[in-house]
């Protein structure tokens, strides 16, 4: 079981948050410009790295809030979190 340090209540179970996927993807700016296979590849096609992934978390049975998380895939350790509209931590990336 994760101990997730939410940014803004501090370290809670994992039972209380809800995973939101993977994070810093920018939505398209002219979506009605994209083609079929264009706008498939932007809902769909995701990293599914081994090792370091960003993902987003929302602390669903707490403060409901948004926010990042950078963890290990394979280990499942969390190596920062840091809140929405923030850049992941340069040293991750």
């Amino acid at each position: 079981m994760l101990l997730i340090p939410c940014p803004y209540c501090g370290a809670r179970d994992e039972t209380e948050f809800s995973y939101g996927h993977e994070a810093h993807i920018a939505r398209p700016q002219n979506p009605d410009a994209l083609s079929d296979a264009e706008f498939a590849d932007y809902l769909f096609m995701r990293k599914n790295p081994k090792g370091v992934h960003f993902e987003r978390w929302m602390h669903a049975r707490g403060c409901r809030r948004w926010f990042n998380v950078a963890r290990h895939t394979v280990s499942h350790r969390i190596l920062a979190v840091y809140k929405m509209g923030e850049p992941p931590p340069a040293d991750l990336t």
